[in-house]
């Protein structure tokens, strides 16, 4: 099995499990959502985004270009969380976007390159 798939399927794992927390509400996810200011209208359109980021990684082992755009949706997001940690002044908390965007990154990379 290539890293390409490894990495691609863990990050879609890790990036789902997200999604679905999110959607679910898991007080985990949705404390820090509401002191970063994020509006609760915004959470369910953020889960979906996170999922469907996850479904175009893994459709991306099949369809190369699906792939790349879907790890490029999902860098953004993750910098757009980084930013709204930081706007935020949580920089205590700043590690659990990195945590996400570091994989996601090097998924882009590894279907970049491929």
């Amino acid at each position: 099995m290539s890293a390409t798939v490894i990495v691609s399927v863990l990050t879609a794992a890790w990036v789902g499990f997200s999604g679905l927390s999110l959607l679910r509400r898991a007080q985990f996810v949705v404390e820090p959502l509401a002191q970063y200011g994020v509006p609760r209208s915004w959470w369910t359109r953020l889960g979906v985004a996170k999922l469907a980021g996850a479904a175009g990684l893994l459709i991306g082992l099949a369809v190369p270009v699906i792939g790349v755009l879907a790890a490029v949706g999902l860098v953004l997001y993750f910098l757009g969380a980084v930013v709204t940690v930081l706007r935020a002044r949580s920089y205590k908390t700043v590690a659990f976007p990195l945590l996400y965007l570091a994989p996601v990154t090097a998924t882009l990379a590894l279907g970049l390159t491929a």
